[in-house]
């Protein structure tokens, strides 16, 4: 007797954000440099990620905007040699993005069985999130045009309260239009995204909330005030299944040793 086809392999998509790299190769948040913590959690994907079909950078792949930074980081990624897609966050400068890698910031990925959407809410000159018009129309038409497709969503700012006071007014602003979109159509799965340096897994409603620790500094989860946490850098993995399950959890560098500096220039 012949074997039933297997099911379908899942969609391996590894995340990477907040790399915060400067034009200097010597640039250091809190006397880390950003350069190597990067390069770590790099090599940590390369020994744990055997098969990755998706690389999604999902902002602050720089903190000084410079060309030099977005060539580094290219670099720093480019030997996974894997379609990949960047978006802006608050410390970025989208047009250098742009310059330096144009044909990674297209805003619909459509792979296998499902649909990528990335969404730019940097606001140029702040630190809070904003989604303008023109991405919320670029949402509405990718959602509308998905079909059968299953959906995960990516953006840089945070969409819901993770219990950092400190960190709420650099949110997300309007969250709300967001989410009310999502709950719209059922097959959207994930909302993903980084700004936050630190992990967050939270299902609400059918969605899958996610956030993903800087390969560079972290921040203290459920701090009232800024306060950095001295964990090790890391990143995402995820297995989209055709059946619209998803398979995710966080790694970290295990091999870098966090040394802060807190007289050093910080975040």
């Amino acid at each position: 007797m012949p074997h039933p086809d297997p099911s379908p392999a899942p969609v391996h998509v590894v995340q990477l954000t907040d790399a915060h790299l400067f034009a200097s190769p010597a640039g250091t948040l809190l006397g880390l440099n950003t350069r190597d913590s990067l390069q770590h959690v790099v090599a940590q994907v390369g020994r744990e990620q055997p098969r990755i079909d998706l690389l999604l950078c999902t902002g602050d792949l720089s903190q000084d905007g410079s060309v030099a930074s977005y060539q580094a980081f290219r670099a720093l990624t480019g030997g996974f040699a894997v379609p990949t897609r960047w978006l802006p966050g608050n410390h970025d400068e989208a047009q250098v993005m742009a310059q330096v890698a144009p044909e990674l910031m297209q805003s619909v990925t459509d792979i296998a069985s499902w649909r990528v959407v990335m969404l730019n809410t940097a606001v140029q000159g702040a630190t809070h999130g904003l989604l303008e018009q023109d991405q919320l129309s670029i949402l509405d038409e990718a959602l509308a045009s998905a079909g059968e497709r299953h959906c995960l969503v990516c953006c840089h700012h945070q969409p819901v309260d993770i219990g950092c006071a400190w960190i709420a007014p650099i949110g997300l602003r309007n969250a709300d239009q967001l989410l009310r979109r999502l709950q719209g159509y059922p097959q959207v799965k994930v909302l993903l995204w980084g700004h936050i340096h630190q992990e967050w897994d939270e299902q609400r409603d059918g969605l899958r909330l996610l956030a993903t620790p800087s390969t560079c500094i972290q921040f203290e989860a459920g701090s009232e005030d800024f306060k950095v946490s001295e964990e090790q850098p890391g990143y995402r993995w995820l297995r989209l299944h055709a059946d619209g399950q998803v398979e995710t959890g966080v790694e970290r560098a295990a091999d870098y040793e966090v040394t802060l500096d807190f007289d050093s220039p910080g975040y």
